[in-house]
């Protein structure tokens, strides 16, 4: 018997299987799909076997394989099939497809840590000759009262038992340790919480089939109960006996979204995200893979758990950028989740109260079937949203707060409220910059300026990681003129205790969530009213549902309206909309301040108005017109090098290979430098390609991909569907 088998190394050349012989010790054993450890060329690396055959169909003799490594880590024909798929839409290789596939502990790498977490208890070994033990030895109380525990109990915590009392027995073959399994995350409720749907939320849930496979855009405003219907699909599934996927774009998200379905099923749930120990996610997938739950709960990558006999897959939020992969396979978790779902022949429900225009236009087109939840649960009404126009008041010297917002959080504040203020960029100041010499801190990597953090007294890159400590005198000139420009989360923070010093504050941004827990911790304590004022960046902006929060304050609304991309307009529409809708979920009014100095942008109306219709057929107009997503598809591709001169000769070479190469009617934009031209010392050209249907396409990108993959200068990075160019 032998076995095609395909290795740990990502390298284009290496994208193929290769054969070896399967040992006579192995034959019972192996199976397609499992991770084994084989000779190549001089060392010896791990891979996935893809196939297993009787013959050697070449005229070279085979290395065997060594060992299988994990008997219980099986890839499913299912997995093997997405790892496909994944390798084909985003053209990356087979193992990369199912390394991406994998938690961190189950890697193709080889591991030296193990994860598996045990109790250990001790029971006896012969109780006969225990009884024999205490008649013979009646002074050692001790060591009899253990005994006697034991005749009563059959195991006991080795934990509870003294070490020299342990060993003792030992000594006497009286007892043995047992290893328990258990799980680090073990949550259970034994109470389980149903709720009872609205009429509006009941006739949305009736209009699944669960019979075929369907995709549903699950359009409903905030408040109005999306999670609720999610939980009662989520029900029915595990009724006739199958699992459902819950996918959720933030960790921050998962701690309230866990919680409500902790509630509601128990121990029946996994949590899968990013924020997991790799002990925990090592426990988690093993839960998955042995079929122990129904229910999986995750971020992006829990889309492809190995859930057996699937019945639904849910994407919340799914307008959020996060369900992008940023680094290769470039992947979106969406067109995962609709392959699955044509796999399995099951419903696949994408939800949100601001969804992406390229899924209302394929509802509009009857590509996928529309539900609408118009109305927010109980009492609860829609916040009244207030834009302040900020020109003026910057000549009133309010640069941060809007008199209209000073006033509302005195308001809210004498009355025992919650308010969330919303600033999109992290950090103290954006840049520093001397105002004698003109000298600002740019990265040395990248072509971007560094961010101070007060905190730490450091100048930070947010793309490579870059780090100094700030210079009391400019570098350049030498004098004490460095100045602080920009604002961000740190100095709004001290702002706001400045400004009100008896109200208890917390900042939710990257660096206040690094540690492990944080998301948790500040999302339980600000719903316990353990903070006035919750401050943080887009990750507040989501899902979280905070009864005593009646004002939301947007301070910098124009940040990302005057980002130069195609989807600036969308993602700000979405941001303003999905922070606005935090207030007022309760029986108390909400209200919303809006800070812009654009007050008359159809944006900021349709916001005002809450009128995502009006938002969408404007927005159209404009994609139409410039052929953007959903009227065109995008191809990004980036030439990337360390020699500048190479890299934009070598990007004219990509773009004249596809002129040549591609339709007619395809529009081939570039090459230009890209958005961030420089990056990690490397410097990056961008060429766009725009196209309703090429069917040379795929070919002539596997072709130039190839082409790039022995070129020692520059390499490739194409990204289908980019949501920023």
């Amino acid at each position: 018997m032998y076995a095609n088998v395909i290795i740990e190394y990502g390298v284009k050349s290496l994208n193929k299987t290769f054969i070896y012989k399967v040992p006579d010790e192995l034959k019972e054993k192996i199976k397609v799909g499992m991770k084994v450890y084989v000779p190549f060329g001089k060392t010896e690396v791990f891979g996935f076997v893809m196939e297993l055959i009787e013959n050697n169909p070449t005229e070279y003799e085979a290395k065997e394989i060594i060992r299988i490594d994990n008997e219980e880590l099986v890839l499913n024909k299912e997995m093997m099939d997405i790892g496909k798929y994944l390798s084909n839409i985003t053209l990356c290789t087979l193992i990369t497809a199912y390394q991406t596939m994998l938690p961190s502990s189950l890697k193709i790498k080889r591991q030296e840590h193990k994860y598996d977490l045990y109790d250990e208890y001790v029971k006896l070994s012969d109780k006969v000759k225990a009884l024999e033990y205490i008649c013979k030895y009646p002074r050692r109380l001790a060591q009899i009262r253990v005994i006697n525990n034991l005749l009563e109990v059959s195991k006991i915590n080795k934990k509870e038992i003294s070490s020299e009392i342990i060993k003792s027995l030992a000594e006497n073959n009286l007892i043995e340790v047992e290893k328990v399994g258990k799980y680090r995350i073990n949550q259970s409720n034994n109470e389980k919480v149903k709720k009872i749907l609205t009429s509006e939320q009941e006739s949305v849930y009736n209009s699944v089939d669960f019979s075929k496979n369907e995709t549903y855009l699950l359009y409903g405003v905030t408040g109005s109960g999306k999670t609720e219907v999610y939980i009662k699909w989520i029900e029915k599934c595990i009724d006739e006996g199958k699992t459902a996927i819950m996918l959720v774009p933030e960790i921050g998200l998962t701690t309230q979204i866990a919680k409500r379905f902790y509630d509601a099923f128990g121990s029946d749930v996994a949590i899968f995200h990013s924020s997991l120990s790799e002990g925990e996610k090592y426990d988690e997938y093993l839960k998955i893979l042995r079929g122990e739950v129904h229910v999986v709960v995750g971020t992006r990558s829990a889309v492809f758990v190995p859930l057996k006999n699937l019945g639904i897959i849910i994407i919340d939020e799914e307008d959020s950028s996060s369900y992008k992969q940023d680094n290769n396979p470039r992947y979106h978790a969406r067109d995962i989740a609709i392959y699955r779902g044509k796999y399995n022949n099951i419903p696949v429900v994408l939800g949100s109260a601001t969804p992406t225009l390229e899924s209302k236009a394929r509802a509009d087109k009857g590509v996928y079937k529309l539900l609408k939840l118009n109305n927010r649960v109980g009492n609860a009404k829609m916040p009244i949203i207030h834009v302040i126009d900020m020109e003026p008041e910057m000549k009133k010297r309010n640069m941060i707060f809007s008199e209209f917002l000073q006033n509302k959080i005195v308001e809210k504040l004498s009355r025992k409220e919650q308010i969330i203020l919303l600033l999109n960029r992290r950090g103290f100041s954006t840049y520093i910059t001397c105002s004698n010499c003109g000298f600002t801190y740019k990265c040395p990597n990248c072509d971007i300026t560094l961010t101070y953090h007060k905190s730490t007294n450091n100048l930070i890159c947010h793309y490579c990681g870059y780090q100094k400590k700030r210079d009391d005198f400019c570098p350049e000139c030498g004098e004490k003129s460095l100045n602080y420009y920009g604002l961000g989360t740190e100095k709004l923070e001290e702002k706001i205790k400045e400004m009100y010093p008896s109200a208890r504050v917390v900042r939710m941004d990257q660096d206040t969530t690094r540690n492990k827990g944080m998301h948790e911790r500040i999302i339980n304590d600000f719903k316990d009213y353990k903070y006035d004022i919750l401050l943080g960046t887009q990750m507040i902006s989501k899902g979280l549902d905070f009864p005593k929060v009646t004002l939301v304050g947007v301070i910098n609304a124009d940040a990302s309206l005057n980002i130069p991309d195609y989807r600036s307009s969308e993602v700000t529409y979405s941001l303003l909309s999905q922070v606005s809708g935090r207030a007022g979920r309760s029986d108390i009014p909400g209200e919303v301040v809006i800070q812009t100095f654009n007050p008359d942008h159809y944006v900021i109306e349709c916001v005002k108005e809450n009128n995502y219709d009006r938002f969408y057929l404007q927005e159209m107009k404009f994609r139409k017109n410039l052929k953007y997503p959903p009227y065109y598809y995008l191809v990004g591709i980036k030439v990337i090098g360390k020699s500048y001169e190479t890299t934009i000769a070598n990007a004219k070479k990509a773009k004249k290979y596809l002129d040549d190469n591609l339709s007619k009617d395809t529009i081939i934009l570039g090459p230009t430098t890209a958005s961030v031209f420089k990056f990690n010392n490397e410097y990056r050209m961008q060429i766009i390609i725009k196209y309703k249907f090429d069917d040379k396409l795929m070919d002539s990108l596997k072709d130039l991909d190839n082409i790039f993959a022995n070129n020692k200068d520059n390499y490739l990075e194409i990204d289908f569907n980019p949501l920023r160019i």
